[in-house]
């Protein structure tokens, strides 16, 4: 079951609210969390009720090593690090199977001419979210930062629908303490509108945003695996394309998320916060993927050393950690260079910043430097998303070869190109075949143009426009045009609710979010 489905919107959704806040508001907060807990394992068994088994037992299976973790903490007991040795290898062993099996086997296939004859494994739906999430409470709960928590308290945590699929990876003591709180003080109507909002915003941003982008993404990417050879132009296209198909489906679920969590009286943690508007690599990190870059921080680049270590290692913990980040992302080797390409990015960004420090240059770039910063970042993202979406090493080489022009600016005659314009205008005669041949080529030269026109535009909101959390929370205190702030007002509920349903009926065709593959 999908966010942007009719029947979730139009069924699902309908009946956990108003179940949760009948039996909230008549029968008590434990009774309403356990209707929310059995509703989000219906949520998830949606897609495959096969794979239900496996979230309850690692649930039960880490709730269990979490108490032993705790009580093993506070009586200082040698076995601890043992148990959470233990606890995490588990997790990570399920995740190697179901995600990294199959990856494994080929390449040693690969390496050594034996077929071992194994069947594709299906990968369990968002089960890198969740198992990032589980490691997480236990390294917490080894180290005395975990509370005890009860069971079904536990349970919501995990199950808790909105999250559960792709994030964000939400981190024990972010919802926590509000699972606690009365169910009156929570459920209220200015959350409710604010939610609705944030669930709008999302929706439009995927269904009449990322969706409509797909085809356009999709060719470039397509004719390269195919072994087809583009110019600069329609590389550029492709990538760009991608860049924001992906941006936007992934920030739109995001939003989705905050806002099915406002309904029910719970804050989920932000996911996006305008990473295109980033002037390094290292402020694109902290901005997109919020809450991965925060565990990659907290449970790998720490643990590793972190930059406690000297100038070298700490260069190679960055390193190390997007590796490791890029295969988190799935089990291939272009995520794996996609990882690897970003550690070496915040390499030469670290490096960089620490050159300016020694020779004094701390003075502010100014408006113009911080948009050539900011281009710079921009241009260097999309290159590591060239990575992220080829399907193979050589369609991603090979787009790039492309985009750096070393194929011409157009090698595809009236598709869009000055060259195929000439050729168009400069033809004549030909009888009526010819004419319709000329007509197609035009129609497909306007088709580009239009294409360009839509991702200058979206370069432009992306880079200059308030992201979700500005417009719904009034974070941005500009003045100007591009001030725009909700207020619970008929107005904006007239907005909302006319975006609603203009973006619902076009959804006539239910596409998955991209980040359910990770």
């Amino acid at each position: 079951m999908l966010f942007n489905s009719h029947v979730f919107i139009l069924a699902f959704l309908p009946v956990m609210l108003l179940g949760y806040t009948l039996l909230g508001h008549t029968v008590g907060r434990r009774p309403a969390q356990l209707f929310l807990v059995a509703g989000s394992l219906f949520f998830y068994g949606w897609w495959d009720a096969s794979y239900l088994p496996l979230l309850i037992a690692t649930t039960v299976f880490n709730y269990m090593v979490g108490r032993r973790l705790t009580d093993a903490y506070r009586r200082n007991t040698p076995s601890r690090r043992p148990l959470l040795a233990f606890g995490i290898t588990v997790n990570l062993a399920i995740l190697a199977y179901f995600k990294y099996a199959t990856f494994f086997v080929e390449n040693l296939e690969a390496l050594t001419g034996l077929d071992f004859a194994m069947r594709a494994v299906v990968l369990p739906l968002g089960i890198s979210f969740f198992i990032f999430q589980k490691i997480a409470y236990l390294a917490d709960s080894a180290s005395g930062k975990a509370p005890d928590y009860d069971f079904l308290g536990f349970c919501l945590f995990v199950s808790f629908f909105p999250q559960l699929i792709a994030g964000p990876i939400v981190h024990h003591r972010d919802v926590m303490g509000q699972f606690q709180r009365p169910i009156r003080e929570v459920l209220t109507a200015r959350n409710f509108a604010l939610g609705v909002t944030f669930f709008t915003i999302g929706l439009f941003k995927k269904v009449m945003i990322a969706d409509n982008l797909a085809p356009l993404a999709q060719a470039s990417f397509v004719s390269f695996a195919a072994g087809e050879v583009l110019g600069a132009v329609s590389a550029w296209r492709g990538a760009l394309a991608y860049a924001f198909q992906l941006y936007f489906d992934f920030s739109g679920y995001s939003d989705m998320a905050i806002g099915l969590g406002l309904m029910f009286g719970i804050r989920l943690p932000y996911n996006f916060n305008s990473p295109y508007k980033a002037n390094s690599i290292i402020d694109f990190w902290r901005r997109w993927h919020m809450t991965l870059s925060r565990f990659l921080r907290d449970y790998v680049y720490v643990p590793l050393g972190g930059n406690r270590k000297g100038p070298t290692r700490r260069y190679l913990n960055l390193l190390l950690t997007m590796l490791l980040g890029g295969l988190w992302h799935g089990a291939a080797w272009t995520f794996v260079l996609w990882g690897g390409l970003h550690g070496f990015y915040l390499m030469v960004n670290h490096a960089w910043q620490k050159l300016r420090a020694t020779l004094g240059w701390t003075a502010p770039a100014g408006p113009a430097g911080s948009l050539v910063a900011r281009a710079v970042t921009f241009v260097a993202v999309v290159v590591g998303w060239v990575f992220f979406h080829a399907p193979s090493l050589g369609a991603a080489l090979d787009m790039l070869q492309s985009m750096a022009g070393m194929n011409g600016l157009s090698t595809v005659k009236a598709a869009g190109t000055v060259q195929g314009v000439t050729e168009l205008a400069g033809a004549a005669g030909g009888g009526a075949a010819a004419q319709d041949g000329r007509l197609a080529s035009l129609w497909s030269f306007v088709a580009a143009r239009s294409s360009d026109l839509v991702l200058v535009l979206l370069l432009l909101v992306a880079w200059f426009a308030p992201n979700s959390q500005e417009i719904v929370e009034a974070a941005d205190r500009r003045r100007g045009w591009l001030a725009i702030r909700w207020q619970p007002t008929a107005t904006w509920a007239v907005v909302v609710a006319g975006c609603l349903l203009a973006t619902m009926t076009q959804m006539s065709k239910v596409s998955a979010f991209l980040y359910f593959q990770f």
